[in-house]
């Protein structure tokens, strides 16, 4: 490689960060760490009547949140500030000036009115509604119009657009790290506006501009830009810049978990999962989306899932840290074909990261929750819960939710145990086996309850396994849930015998 690795994320702020642009953020960034490079963030906010209040801080927390470092950008400054293309917008004209004094673009007068005229006219005739080398003789340009015309027009102020001037009949050719070698006839591309009416750049003139000027080396985003490559290449050749040409690399789509097409947020609202990294409110309309954040997943885990989705390292591991993505990551495995978001494989991820972090780390994700709730419990109470409950859990706050019994005594017991293992003589059985445990040590450990309850079987003359499962219901209230013996060692013995004698006062109401 015979330059720097320069890499850029450029996100528009017209809204929340789809999970698809986090996807392109991080496979910039692990590239640009793993060459040594430069990870960028630039904001293409040049179509302000899209600009949306708090995007833009948005988008920061979201790569800050995921561990996405930014080495340049709007907060971070750098040698080529502003990152945010409204701020750079005096520089951009020149560009297509200069493009109009080489013949290789011109001044569009043509009003709203004459171009939806033209597109019917091209309709009507089965002709590709398109503004391009052909369509453009019969339209008011600079092409079109007498130089004293188009003059009069500039010095009077009317209103027009710089558009680029495509030849015909051109093999546009380039390649892509991903998809191999890209061939494009002029022919099937249209005169893109370079510069609009109020003086803004396009989204196309602005980025190779400011890729060229920030010295981009690899331009990686999302396979729905491929189809303006073509354009891009031609302006840099335009522009004398072929030989500092970055190189692409389009990533496949995220696509829907069922069927086909790209991965949007009503897939999400209808299958239950976020499809953004932060929560967001709609200013305008106030309404709510989930984020990833919100819903209990560790960073670390959708940082693992996104990677896999679109590339596969050269092995058929799975788990990966963000230092281990680094050193894996190359454009190379980046699959052609779309990545379907499986929302059970994000479940999944965020488990194997739940049963991997420190019970520590753990408890400070649910201690927010432990405080709302009132629990008056120390750390390592809890830490001995999440210890037994992550492994039957998917999200940290699980650990706190589905295993209430910890904190508290159950109001409720589960009917289907009770109307299956109950008898006549259950709830007798309970409050002795109640004052058996009520003889043992204050701190018995798991092993002795055990053995305490197998002994009291035997005296009884009762099979063990008859007895577990009523055991559970009257300390837990739930017919499933961590080991038995591990949680009522926990809960502690004066809790545990109070709630079994508890329960056989309620219980015994039910049985029919």
């Amino acid at each position: 490689m015979n330059r720097p690795v320069r890499v850029r994320f450029a996100p528009s702020p017209t809204g929340p960060l789809h999970i698809g642009g986090v996807r392109t953020a991080l496979y910039n960034y692990l590239y640009a760490r793993k060459h040594k490079g430069t990870f960028i963030l630039r904001l293409e906010d040049t179509d302000q009547t899209r600009f949306v209040p708090g995007a833009e801080a948005y988008i920061k927390e979201s790569l800050s949140w995921l561990g996405i470092e930014i080495d340049e950008g709007p907060d971070q400054s750098g040698p080529h500030a502003p990152y945010r293309q409204s701020e750079r917008k005096p520089m951009y004209r020149q560009y297509a000036e200069q493009l109009i004094e080489k013949g290789l673009a011109y001044y569009a007068f043509d009003t709203s009115e004459e171009l939806e005229e033209m597109r019917k006219r091209l309709e009507a005739s089965n002709m590709q509604p398109a503004y391009d080398a052909v369509s453009r003789m019969s339209m008011k340009n600079s092409l079109t119009l007498s130089a004293d015309e188009v003059k009069e027009r500039l010095d009077r102020g009317d209103n027009y657009v710089i558009r680029i001037k495509l030849p015909r009949k051109e093999e546009v050719r380039f390649h892509d790290i991903i998809r191999g070698w890209v061939v494009v006839s002029t022919n099937q591309m249209d005169d893109k506006v370079l510069l609009k009416g109020d003086g803004m750049p396009t989204y196309h003139l602005a980025n190779v501009v400011d890729d060229y000027i920030m010295g981009i080396s690899h331009v990686i985003r999302g396979e729905e830009w491929l189809p303006s490559a073509p354009l891009h290449v031609m302006l840099y050749r335009f522009l004398g810049w072929e030989e500092a040409m970055p190189e692409f690399a389009h990533l496949p789509l995220l696509l829907k978990p069922e069927g086909n097409g790209k991965l949007s947020k009503r897939d999400g609202d209808r299958l239950g999962f976020p499809v953004f990294p932060l929560k967001w409110t709609d200013p305008k309309t106030g309404e709510l989306s989930s984020g990833y954040r919100e819903a209990g997943y560790f960073p670390e885990a959708v940082v693992n899932m996104l990677a896999l989705l679109g590339w596969h390292p050269s092995d058929n591991r799975e788990h990966f840290s963000l230092e281990e993505l680094i050193e894996a990551f190359t454009l190379e495995r980046v699959s052609k074909s779309g990545a379907k978001f499986d929302v059970q494989k994000a479940f999944w991820f965020n488990q194997q990261y739940l049963q991997r972090k420190p019970l520590s780390e753990v408890y400070e994700s649910v201690k927010d929750i432990i405080d709302e709730k009132g629990y008056d419990v120390c750390q390592e109470y809890v830490e001995g819960v999440i210890a037994m409950m992550r492994e039957k859990v998917q999200f940290a706050k699980d650990t706190i939710l589905q295993g209430t019994y910890f904190f508290e005594e159950p109001t409720q017991y589960d009917e289907t145990v009770i109307q299956k293992k109950w008898t006549s003589e259950t709830n007798a059985i309970i409050n002795r086996l109640a004052d058996v445990f009520g003889g043992i040590s204050e701190t018995a450990s798991a092993d002795e309850y055990e053995s305490a309850y197998k002994s009291f079987c035997e005296n009884e003359g009762i099979k063990p396994g008859s007895l577990l499962q009523p055991l559970r219901v009257v300390v837990s209230g739930e017919g499933v849930g961590a080991p038995i013996w591990e949680m009522i060692a926990h809960i502690g013995r004066d809790y545990i015998t109070e709630r079994m004698r508890k329960a056989t006062t309620k219980i015994s109401f039910s049985i029919a």
